[in-house]
């Protein structure tokens, strides 16, 4: 129990601001170092692709803090000292940013994850569990609370409109495509099973997740081990 009266007005005011009705939401600038990723695969390129289905049933094992990173690494990683990445983007602008949802992996406090591309690292956003949030906010699919772990592809799209003008919006929805077969290449090549769900409530999903008002949700990856 707090004894709030041994705290001074310095003391106690930081403390207030990361306090809620039900408890502590996540402080600023809690960084999660992501391991490298393996360049060299298990399976060839041919292979993946006709083994790529879409998965909605996952089995209870978690995945690990490696699964994630090289997850995020194969949808958005930086290739090249120019900071190109693994997904083709319109003028190199790259308006996508990653969220990471994370429910059962090793090494990874449950909550909301932004991935910090040009670092490889990812930075806490929100406390707790959110997935049964994701899923209710998606129609009611609240079998993606069955996924260890949900990839969030969202984008801010005046980076690309304030070259492409009225274009913009079909060249951030053809690279988040891009980006989010390479994630379903990647996951099918470690062994895991995903699928891309596009049907849920903006705004909701907006609030829930802490998305800045200039960041736009635009598909989510529940990811998980597959079922045998």
């Amino acid at each position: 129990m707090l004894n709030f009266r041994c705290l001074s007005r310095q003391s106690l005011w930081p403390l207030l601001l990361s306090m809620t009705v039900g408890g502590l939401v996540a402080q600023e600038n809690i960084i999660v170092e992501l391991p490298p990723p393996d360049l060299a695969g298990k399976k060839s390129l041919a292979q993946l692709l006709q083994q790529r289905r879409s998965v909605r049933e996952y089995s209870r094992e978690g995945l690990s803090l490696s699964d994630v990173g090289q997850l995020l690494w194969a949808a958005q990683g930086i290739t090249h000292p120019r900071g190109l990445r693994t997904a083709p983007s319109a003028g190199a602008l790259y308006p996508l940013e990653l969220y990471v949802v994370a429910g059962n992996v090793s090494g990874l406090e449950q909550g909301v994850y932004h991935y910090q591309i040009q670092q490889h690292r990812l930075e806490h956003q929100v406390a707790g569990d959110k997935r049964i949030g994701l899923g209710r906010a998606s129609l009611w699919q609240t079998w993606m609370a069955k996924a260890p772990v949900i990839f969030v592809f969202a984008a801010e799209y005046e980076r690309t409109g304030k070259k492409y003008g009225l274009k913009a919006k079909r060249y951030v929805h053809m690279e988040v495509g891009h980006a989010a077969q390479n994630l379903f290449l990647q996951a099918e090549d470690l062994g895991l099973a995903t699928v891309v769900v596009g049907a849920f409530d903006d705004a909701v999903v907006g609030e829930l997740l802490a998305l800045p008002k200039e960041i736009v949700p635009l598909s989510f990856m529940p990811v998980g081990m597959k079922r045998k």
